[in-house]
């Protein structure tokens, strides 16, 4: 049974979310208070970080600033707002996802499952997978859910990792937003919907340019994104 660690200091929603979860066939706790939070959140107990934004003495950007330092524990953002920035500043600072409150929990729920599936899916789901894959310099190992520029591990975010492994799949090939979307979040594009563009450019920056100093991963306007091979 997944564990999900809620970090949230609306006691109301908590205790409902706790037992929707419960019904879910999901384990859960909450905590109010952020540095409790994280102390959990890095204890390594937990599948699964569900993070409000808006938290007394600590920020929910700070929390998963401090979270990220030690841990790629997957972390899904609860917004009280609907401004892209906070959405967008959430993915930057490594969240794998975000939902905007008032949210349904069955959708909370969809988006954990979708999140749950990237980090561990199972051989019906995915077939079986390939031992690793290695294009260039970057090799990407899914069973253990490593990836090696060289011989530089890279710490990547669940969704950075789907991402990554998405675009190595398919490198040399066109891969639309569309196609990129439903692979690596689990849901339709929706319109205004920027969340794969910042996991791509946080990916990028991780990988930084090729030796020659050429793109690895490039964007086409109004297509999609593509891995450059020679």
């Amino acid at each position: 049974m997944n564990n999900v660690l809620i970090i949230d200091d609306d006691q109301e929603l908590c205790a409902l979310l706790l037992d929707y979860f419960r019904i879910e066939g999901l384990k859960a706790e909450a905590v109010f208070e952020p540095v409790r939070g994280i102390d959990l959140a890095l204890t390594g107990r937990h599948d699964l970080v569900v993070l409000d934004v808006m938290l007394p003495t600590l920020s929910g950007f700070e929390t998963l600033r401090r979270i990220r330092a030690s841990s790629q524990v997957p972390v899904l953002m609860l917004t009280a707002c609907g401004d892209d920035m906070d959405r967008i500043q959430g993915l930057e600072t490594g969240a794998d996802d975000y939902l905007q409150k008032p949210f349904n929990p069955r959708e909370l729920v969809a988006r954990i499952r979708a999140i749950l599936r990237r980090v561990g899916p199972s051989t019906e789901e995915m077939g079986v997978p390939p031992s690793r894959l290695v294009v260039e310099d970057v090799e990407l190992v899914p069973s253990a859910r490593t990836v090696f520029q060289g011989e530089k591990p890279l710490a990547l975010t669940s969704v950075e990792f789907s991402t990554l492994e998405t675009l190595l799949q398919n490198a040399g090939k066109v891969i639309s937003r569309e196609d990129m979307v439903k692979s690596v979040l689990g849901r339709e594009l929706s319109p205004f919907d920027r969340s794969i563009d910042v996991h791509v450019s946080n990916l990028r920056k991780k990988l930084g340019p090729k030796t020659d100093g050429s793109e690895r991963i490039k964007t086409l306007r109004g297509v999609g994104y593509l891995y450059a091979v020679q």
